[in-house]
């Protein structure tokens, strides 16, 4: 998992990288752009496009019949039952190209997080480091300490919470860059990157786990924590970011999923595509 986790996110390294001077918005432009595509191809390739069509027409003939028969309650009620069924039926079509679509789909969201989830600290910006423990590891007697480059400064002893299976710390930088924290405990070590004003777009990993398989591919910016230890994950609190259009702050996903599925309708005429 940590190998499709770096392939990845180095493929997502490249893609961005001659965006980042433009700034979040062209960046999410050209990705939205390139998912709608992504999303077209898929739909076409694995729906039914002629029973689309089809399913559509009776919705347009239904709707057709009520209009013209607005005065025969009975055959109102049946045009009434014939566009339900057509409906039904279009999405029983779009069922398919929407399972196969949730895998890529999952694993560019969680890419996107990476880059316009949160924002890099910045010099002298304290932040929060929260190592939750394994179930049956406990705070007050694992010995768990923090071991801080010169960089960082660790502004607050260790504050360990048994009921939550958590230990926390405040963290100030003092430079620019990337660095490594280190967390030892008596017969074992675990690393947690820290980023500090680093470039437009970067990857900013806010946590790194040692769960399953789903909690690795949900944190993909670094390397997992080895499974089996007393630590569960590790999460540096970063500031979450907005995008902001207009004077107007929207989430990352709002922008995201509005600007694919309008390029997506726009260029649906390009693929010959029937949605």
């Amino acid at each position: 998992m940590d190998f499709l986790n770096a392939l990845l996110t180095g493929l997502f390294d490249v893609l961005f990288l001659p965006l980042r001077p433009l700034g979040p918005w062209p960046a999410m432009i050209a990705v939205s752009l390139l998912t709608g595509g992504l999303m077209l191809a898929v739909f076409r390739w694995t729906s039914n496009q002629a029973g689309i069509r089809r399913a559509k027409d009776l919705i347009k003939a239904h709707l057709l019949e009520i209009r013209l028969y607005r005065d025969n309650l009975g055959q109102s009620f049946r045009s009434q039952g014939g566009v339900l069924a057509a409906n039904a039926r279009y999405f029983g079509y779009a069922v398919k190209p929407m399972l196969v679509m949730i895998v890529p789909v999952m694993l560019i969201l969680v890419q996107l997080d990476l880059r316009f989830g949160s924002r890099a600290l910045r010099v002298g910006e304290e932040a929060m480091v929260r190592v939750r423990l394994a179930h049956g590891a406990d705070p007050l007697t694992l010995g768990l300490e923090i071991e801080a480059p010169a960089a960082i400064a660790v502004t607050t002893p260790a504050l360990r919470i048994p009921e939550a299976g958590e230990i926390d710390w405040r963290l100030r930088p003092a430079r620019p860059g990337r660095e490594t924290l280190v967390f030892r405990w008596p017969g074992g070590t675990a690393a947690k990157s820290i980023a500090v004003e680093t470039a437009p777009l970067a990857v900013i990993s806010g946590k790194t786990t040692s769960g399953g398989w789903l909690d690795r591919i949900t944190h993909p910016g670094e390397k997992s924590l080895p499974r089996g230890g007393p630590i569960a994950s590790i999460e540096i609190v970063y500031p979450e970011t907005s995008l902001g259009f207009f004077g107007i702050r929207m989430h990352w996903l709002v922008a995201y999923f509005g600007l694919s599925i309008l390029l997506g309708l726009a260029f649906k005429g390009v693929f010959k595509v029937e949605v």
